[in-house]
C-alpha cells in the first residue's frame, strides 16, 4: 500500500466489469481488506481443457489476486509483499458466477455467507460437480464457511460488513452494507422486485439510502440501448406458477414433467403448494427442501438400489418408484433432471430456468433435439432473477447514492444516477474515495 493511500477507502474492480458474472471486488482501508464475490465468468464456448487455477487465470475467467488464492495450486503465483493484517471474502449467494472458485481460496482466509447459502452449496456439490474441486480434498469438498445471520455486523479489522437479504432467484441471496471509518459502501449482489421476497429488496434499499458508493448489478440493461422502452410487463414468479398450473389443467391425460434451477427453492415450494397434481421431486432436490424448509415431499430415484446410494434423510414411505412415474399420464407432475430419453413420446416437458440455460450453452441445442426426436412438447417458463430496467431505476431512486458504479452488465452506460455521480471503471481499476 502506498503511503498516500493510508487511511483512505479504496475500491478495486478486479473483475465483473463489462460482463455478466464473475464479480470480484476488493474494498480496503489501511491494513484491512475484503473481497466479494468469488465466482468465475461463464464462457462454455472456450471449451477449456481443465479448470486448474493457471488455466482460469490464462483465460481471464478469474482475476489475478495477490495472496488470496491457495498457494499450493500453482507455482506461477507471484509472491507479493503487503501489509494487510485482516483479509476476508464475502459471498452474496450460491450462483456459480459468485461462488464457483471458493475451494481455490487460501484456507487461512475466512469466507462469510448466510447459512442458507452454505447448505445450498453442500447440497448442490454433493456429487462434486458444482464447485471447482480442490485437488487436496475429497471431490465433494466445500471449504469452510463462517455463517452470518441477518443483522449481524462482521468486523474485519477497520471494515464492518452487514449482510442483508434481497429478492433473487437463489434462495438466501444478500446484499452488503460496508462501512469503513470514513465511507458507507453498498453492494447489491443480484436482486429484483418481482419475486416472492420483493419486500426484502425494498427493506435493503431503505438501509442503503444515501450511501457514498453503490455498486449495482445491471443484467437487464445488457442487451439493448432501448431496454426501458422494451420493458413491458415482465413475467413474475406468481405469473409463472399460475401458467404452470394452467398447463396442468389443460393436459389432464398426459405425462407432464418439469425442471428448474435447484437454488430457487421458493419456486419449488410454490409449485408443490399450487399444483393440482402430486409433485414428485428427484431425491437430491427433495433432500434440499427438507434440509432448508423442513418440507417432506414425494420423491424418486432414477437409478436402482444397486446403482447408487439412497439418502437416509428422506422418508422411505414418500418414495415413488421411477417405473410408476414413467408410465403416469395424470397423477403426477414430476421433476426430471436426466434420462429424458425415457420420457413418453408426445409428453409435455416444462423447462423453468433449468440447465441447460439457453442458446449460449452448447448443450442446449442437443437437449432440444433429443426432446424433438420423441415429439415431446417443450414449454419454457422463465422468470428472471434480475431487476427489470425500470426497477433498476426505482432501486436507485430509493437509495439515492452519491456515487453509482454499474457492474455485472454488458452495457453499464445504460444505468444513470440522477442523485450524484457515476463512474464506469475498467477491469483492474481502483478508485480512492
Amino acid at each position: 500500500m502506498e503511503l498516500k493511500d493510508k487511511n483512505k477507502t479504496i475500491v478495486r474492480f478486479h473483475s465483473g466489469i463489462m460482463t455478466i458474472g464473475g464479480t470480484v471486488i476488493e474494498v480496503s482501508y489501511n491494513k484491512s481488506r475484503i473481497f466479494f464475490d468469488f465466482g468465475t465468468e461463464f464462457r462454455p464456448e472456450l471449451d477449456l481443457k481443465d479448470e486448474k487455477l493457471d488455466t482460469l487465470l490464462e483465460n481471464r475467467l478469474i482475476p489475478e489476486l495477490s495472496n488470496v488464492y491457495d498457494s499450493r495450486l500453482s507455482e506461477n503465483l507471484p509472491v507479493v509483499a503487503d501489509d494487510f493484517e485482516d483479509t476476508a471474502v464475502f459471498m452474496s449467494h450460491v450462483h456459480l458466477d459468485h461462488s464457483k472458485m471458493i475451494n481455490y481460496l487460501d484456507p487461512s482466509i475466512p469466507l462469510y455467507a448466510y447459512e442458507e447459502t452454505e447448505k445450498l452449496l453442500k447440497s448442490l456439490n454433493r456429487k462434486g460437480s458444482f464447485l471447482i474441486p480442490s485437488p487436496f480434498e475429497e471431490k465433494n469438498f466445500v471449504r469452510p464457511v463462517t455463517k452470518v445471520v441477518k443483522g449481524e455486523k462482521v468486523q474485519i479489522g477497520q471494515i464492518t460488513v452487514e449482510m442483508t437479504p434481497v429478492d433473487h432467484d437463489a434462495y438466501g441471496a444478500s446484499a452488503f452494507l460496508i462501512r469503513t471509518p470514513d465511507k458507507f459502501i453498498v453492494y447489491t449482489g443480484d436482486l429484483r422486485l418481482h419475486g416472492h421476497d420483493a419486500k426484502d429488496t425494498i427493506n435493503f434499499c431503505a438501509e442503503a439510502k444515501g450511501c457514498d458508493l453503490l455498486m449495482m448489478e445491471g443484467v437487464s440493461i445488457s442487451f439493448s440501448d432501448n431496454a426501458r422502452e422494451l420493458d413491458v410487463k415482465t413475467f413474475t414468479e406468481d405469473d409463472l406458477i399460475e401458467t404452470l398450473v394452467e398447463l396442468e389443467l389443460e393436459n389432464p391425460n398426459r405425462q407432464i414433467t418439469f425442471n428448474g434451477y435447484p437454488a430457487n427453492l421458493k419456486r419449488f415450494e410454490k409449485i408443490i403448494e399450487k399444483s393440482p397434481r402430486t409433485v414428485v421431486l428427484e431425491a437430491q432436490m427433495a433432500a434440499l427442501l427438507l434440509d432448508i424448509f423442513g418440507l417432506n415431499v414425494p420423491y424418486y430415484y432414477s437409478f436402482t438400489k444397486s446403482e447408487g446410494e439412497k439418502l437416509s434423510i428422506l422418508d422411505e414411505s414418500l418414495e415413488v418408484p421411477y417405473d410408476i412415474l414413467l408410465e403416469d399420464k395424470g397423477d403426477y407432475l414430476w421433476q426430471v433432471v436426466d434420462q429424458h430419453e425415457n420420457l413418453q413420446d408426445g409428453s409435455l416437458y416444462i423447462h423453468s430456468d433449468a440447465e441447460p440455460l439457453g442458446d449460449f450453452d452448447p448443450a442446449y441445442a442437443k437437449f432440444l433435439d433429443l426432446l424433438a426426436s420423441k415429439k415431446i412438447e417443450f414449454v419454457r417458463l422463465a422468470c428472471s432473477g434480475h431487476a427489470r430496467p425500470r426497477d433498476l431505476d426505482k432501486i436507485i431512486s430509493m437509495i439515492q447514492p452519491k456515487l453509482l458504479v454499474p457492474i455485472h452488465t454488458l452495457k453499464p452506460e445504460n444505468l444513470d444516477n440522477p442523485y450524484g455521480e457515476r463512474i464506469l471503471p475498467q477491469r483492474g481499476q481502483k478508485i480512492i474515495l
